[in-house]
Parts: C-alpha cells; sequence; structure tokens
C-alpha cells in the first residue's frame, strides 16, 4: 500500500503555520526544512518527517483554530515579517498564539480584515472564481458623477496589471463618497480604477467581507461568532473544510 503524502505547503496550511501561498514564498526562500535538508518546491511530507521552519518544528494540524474580525488602522502593513516592517500587523495585534491576515488591507487603507491561524481556510476565501464580496466606503477629492459611477461598475481595464476589473456595484453616498462592492481582489484596484478616472481617493475603509461586518472600534478585534461563522462556512463550502464550527468558541472585543 502506497504512504499517504502531502504537498509541503499542503502541510505548512493544514498544521496553522500559514496559508499555502505564504507557505510557497517560504519554501522558495530556503526557510523550509525537511529533516534538516532544505525541500525543492512541490516536496511531499511522509508522516515520519520532521518539517521545521526557521528551525522551528511544525506539527500536525491544530483543531483550536482562531478566527478574528480586526479593524485595521491607515499606517499598519497587512504582512508576517515582522522582521522587515515594523508597522506590522502581527506586532500591532499582539495575539498570544501565531496568526496571519486573510488576504490584505493596504497601508494607507482601514477597516475590516480577517485574521486566522487556519490555513486552509485562507485559499477558499480568496480564491476570486468564488465571486466573494468585499464592501468598501469611499472618499475621493472631486464630486462624483454618474458617468463616474458607471465605468466603475461596468468595470475598467488596468493596463498596468493587464486585466479588466469585473463588473461591481457601485453606489453614490454623498458628493465625494461612494461605496463599492467587488468580487475580486486585484492589487491596489480601488485606487487603480479611481485614478484611471482622474480621481485621487482620500479615504478608503472596508466595511464587509461576505457575511462579516465591521463593528468594533477601530485597533480593535474580536473573534468571529459562531453564527457568524456558521454562515461563511456555508459561503465557502464549494470547498471540502473539515473544522467543526460548534467548536468556535468566542469571546470578547479586545486590543
Amino acid at each position: 500500500m502506497s504512504e499517504n503524502l502531502t504537498r509541503l505547503n499542503k502541510y505548512l496550511s493544514e498544521a496553522g503555520y500559514c496559508s499555502r501561498r505564504a507557505a510557497d514564498r517560504l519554501i522558495d526562500a530556503g526557510r523550509v526544512t525537511i529533516n534538516d535538508v532544505v525541500p525543492e518546491m512541490g516536496t511531499k511530507v511522509a508522516s515520519e518527517d520532521v518539517v521545521k521552519v526557521d528551525g522551528e518544528i511544525i506539527g500536525e494540524r491544530k483543531q483550536d483554530f482562531v478566527y478574528l474580525a480586526f479593524n485595521k488602522p491607515v499606517g499598519i502593513v497587512c504582512t508576517t515579517d515582522t522582521r522587515v516592517e515594523k508597522d506590522n500587523i502581527i506586532d500591532y495585534i499582539n495575539y498570544p498564539k501565531r496568526i496571519f491576515p486573510i488576504g490584505r488591507l493596504d497601508k494607507p487603507s482601514e477597516g475590516l480584515i480577517l485574521m486566522t491561524d487556519d490555513g486552509d481556510i485562507v485559499n477558499k476565501i480568496l480564491r476570486a472564481s468564488n465571486n466573494h464580496e468585499k464592501e468598501y466606503i469611499v472618499t475621493v477629492d472631486q464630486p462624483i458623477s454618474q458617468t463616474f459611477v458607471e465605468r466603475m461598475a461596468g468595470g475598467i481595464y488596468l493596463e498596468d496589471l493587464g486585466k479588466r476589473t469585473k463588473k461591481c456595484v457601485v453606489k453614490k453616498i454623498d458628493k465625494f463618497t461612494f461605496s463599492i462592492i467587488l468580487t475580486q481582489g486585484l492589487n491596489r484596484q480601488i485606487r487603480r480604477m479611481c485614478d484611471y478616472l482622474n480621481y485621487e481617493v482620500q479615504t478608503l475603509k472596508r466595511v464587509r467581507i461576505m457575511n462579516i461586518k465591521l463593528d468594533m472600534p477601530l485597533g480593535t478585534y474580536r473573534e468571529l461568532t459562531k453564527e457568524e461563522f456558521k454562515t461563511l462556512t456555508q459561503l465557502i463550502s464549494e470547498s471540502t473544510k473539515t473544522y467543526d464550527p460548534d467548536q468556535l468558541n468566542p469571546r470578547k472585543s479586545r486590543r
């Protein structure tokens, strides 16, 4: 009988160390070893293998995962590499367990970002083909015209990325403010779209990710409620999810 092997990036993800994408970066940087040997990308792990990241042994899959909603302030960077960026999200939250952000929210932006130590759920939420909604409130530097709303909603070709944005929902709130609901996450997408139309973003706040709404003070976090987590797992049910939402034990909001 052939031995059950797991790809190294999946192993790190299921162990709750990081997402698969982040694992690939660690492997490529030579920071991961299997039995004290630096492996090639795509190497598979056997049950008896010892996997380390920066010399730290990574164990078997966790069961008691953390799922947080955090209201990120402007100036905080969504990176787990605390050696490079001093204003990073990990040091700011200072959570007692190792966690990492699901996706990104750029440094000049604020608002909702989800944090976890469940690498398996990250790919399911970020997978663009699932069309998961993210909602933002944006202020710009000049009056918002109907043409601006229609062109933003209809999709814009971003030449520097070589991609056209998907159609989205855009609503004018007041003279300088609009809301936008995206189902994709291109790099600095809203800022690039506005810039294409000769508008400059003044403030950008994410207020919702799928069913999770921003409802905590700036700079604080809370754990997802059981109901939020249950709905979230239903929304990503296209992919297998092994964690039981009934194990979630929400606690109070905190810094």
